[in-house]
């Protein structure tokens, strides 16, 4: 498990941050089926290239891959890429909207994790880096590594 500060973490998207520049990060509810909740606990869940989008004035989570597993019954359907619906407030449903319509904004989810017995998302409002952008931060990386070095070696 992967823990950032006091969440424990099922699964975390790391590449987010150098992907992307965070504008605004949330926490939202799932709505899932049984089997879903029994392959989170057994972290059988993939969350890269999930994004979060609107239909019929609903908020859903589309490409959340869980995978079915094997000691579930055999007579339910399983539907890995169901989009499934986020639990929002009113007033973040209407931030996400504003944002989307915003030019070179996406809502990508970063992590999944337990609140008591409920599974919650962590998502972000992003907006994507260039290449350029993502060179300059690890020169930046590289620039203050060896700065750290050198004033090592000269105390």
């Amino acid at each position: 498990m992967f823990y950032n500060g006091k969440k424990k973490y099922i699964i975390f998207n790391k590449k987010i941050f150098y992907n992307f520049f965070i504008e605004k990060k949330l926490n939202a509810g799932l709505v899932l089926q049984g089997w879903e909740v029994k392959s989170l606990r057994l972290k059988q869940v993939t969350i890269i290239n999930s994004y979060i989008s609107f239909l019929y004035n609903k908020v859903f989570v589309f490409n959340l891959n869980i995978n079915p597993i094997i000691t579930v019954c055999n007579h339910t359907k399983y539907d890995i890429n169901r989009k499934k619906q986020l639990l929002l407030k009113k007033k973040e449903i209407e931030l996400l909207k504003n944002y989307i319509s915003l030019k070179n904004y996406t809502v990508v989810v970063m992590g999944l994790f337990w609140k008591k017995s409920w599974c919650k998302l962590k998502i972000a409002v992003v907006k994507g880096k260039k290449k350029y952008d993502k060179r300059n931060i690890l020169k930046n990386k590289e620039w203050n590594f060896n700065k750290l070095r050198f004033l090592k070696k000269n105390i």
